[in-house]
């Protein structure tokens, strides 16, 4: 079946928006009507909320809300990449229980994969699932979750058998963050924030029906997870952010949604920061006299150019998304690209203020922020999976390059560990 033109559909959005956008509507009331419309996430099936669009209809969409000042579905944090996974390897009862209400804004979750010592090597982890009748009980330490103390679930990566190799003995859960054996302790970052936590669990329970996918097999499901959360790093900007900027923004929606970005979204307000504020570097070069600095003017041309390159690179990898093909090693391109935007861009605002570039606050140049984005910009080459992880994979899958040599293979028993005994499982 042929896809509607581009004319009709914004025709058909901005009639369904003249007929219900209403700005004194209370936010939850609003997103339950856009996820049963299914202009909320059009690229999403028929089925689940969506109407199976391509990229260039999905803009078209965006464009239509923009220029009316109408709110759309929930997507902040690891929402989408929640639902994204559980698309692909959930169950119908997962979708039925899980997806309208990560739409809706109504559950946040959070991503459970990193631990003390398996960050980057994350097939190495030791927080361990025993299932014990109906349900399994999770023991163990998960480290660097974002926002982990707003969660109501979490996408958990354990292990289930000891006995299997690294990668086959894990498995993929949704877990309940608000029960007893969940402990949320936040970590204090050198940049002033707090968006990370440590979550132990201590006899934390899973529902047996909340396994994602099969036993076993929570690597495969994770790398899914994990492809989502590269390509979304690739720091791709919408193109059209002044559309309906003009539009004043008042009424009981407008509010609440204010509420929900200073508490929900609030870990993530440095991440601009973290991504090396590109769009600060021209003007703060022309303001201040430093373009006529050959090496500024160098090095700034070299920054907008790996910046475009790296846009025009996301752009063509969120296309392949959206037209549904398979996640493949573009997202590791598009993160690891963003990693050398970000440096670049660390790089020239130290150029422009020299060393008020160390200073924070009302002191420091732009009011403290480029020292943010030096204290940050480190963050994107480790968020996600670290550049070397990423070099790894474009060899690999891209280049055709042999894999490297590995040391930790046979049974998880077996493979040296820093961690408890008792985690591991060495005294069973």
């Amino acid at each position: 079946m042929s896809e509607p033109s581009e004319s009709s559909v914004r025709a058909d959005v901005s009639g369904w928006l003249e007929s219900n956008w209403d700005p004194d509507l209370g936010l939850n009331e609003w997103r339950n009507k856009l996820v049963d419309s299914g202009w909320g996430m059009p690229e999403w099936p028929t089925d689940w909320f969506g109407r199976d669009f391509s990229a260039s209809l999905v803009r078209a969409v965006e464009q239509e809300f923009a220029k009316q000042g109408a709110i759309g579905v929930a997507r902040g944090g690891i929402r989408l990449l929640a639902a994204a996974t559980l698309l692909e390897h959930g169950s119908t009862a997962h979708k039925e229980q899980f997806l309208r209400r990560i739409l809706t804004g109504e559950d946040n979750w959070c991503q459970l994969f990193s631990e003390p010592g398996s960050g980057s090597d994350l097939a190495g982890a030791t927080t361990r699932a025993d299932l014990d009748g109906d349900q399994w009980v999770v023991n163990g330490q998960k480290l660097w979750t974002t926002s982990a103390h707003h969660a109501n679930w979490g996408l958990l990566l354990a292990r289930t058998d000891w006995d299997a190799p690294k990668h086959e003995g894990l498995s993929y859960f949704v877990i309940d963050m608000r029960q007893p054996g969940v402990d949320v302790q936040p970590l204090a970052q050198m940049n002033g924030h707090a968006s990370f936590n440590q979550v132990f669990f201590d006899d934390a329970v899973v529902e047996r029906g909340h396994l994602i996918g099969e036993i076993g097999k929570g690597w495969q499901v994770a790398m899914t997870t994990l492809a989502h959360e590269r390509r979304r790093a690739d720091g791709l900007r919408s193109g059209y952010s002044d559309v309906g900027a003009d539009i004043e923004r008042v009424g009981r929606i407008y509010d609440e949604e204010q509420v929900e970005t200073a508490t929900v979204m609030e870990p993530y307000t440095w991440y601009p920061q973290r991504a090396g504020r590109v769009d600060l570097a021209l003007s703060r070069a022309l303001d201040s006299g430093r373009i006529e600095d050959p090496t500024v003017r160098q090095e700034l041309a070299k920054l907008l150019i790996l910046s475009s390159s790296a846009e025009w690179t996301a752009r063509r990898a969120r296309a392949a998304q959206q037209m549904g093909k398979p996640q493949g090693p573009e997202g590791s391109l598009g993160k690891l690209a963003a990693s050398h935007v970000a440096r670049a861009a660390a790089r020239v605002h130290t150029l422009i203020s020299g060393a008020d570039a160390m200073l924070a606050g009302s002191d420091g140049a732009e009011d403290g922020i480029v020292a943010e984005i030096l204290l940050s910009v480190p963050a994107v080459s480790i968020a996600g999976g670290t550049d070397e992880i990423q070099r790894n994979i474009i060899a690999e899958r891209v280049l055709q390059m042999p894999k490297e040599t590995r040391f930790d293979k046979g049974p998880f028993r077996d493979v040296p560990k820093n961690v408890s005994t008792r985690l591991a499982g060495e005294n069973e």
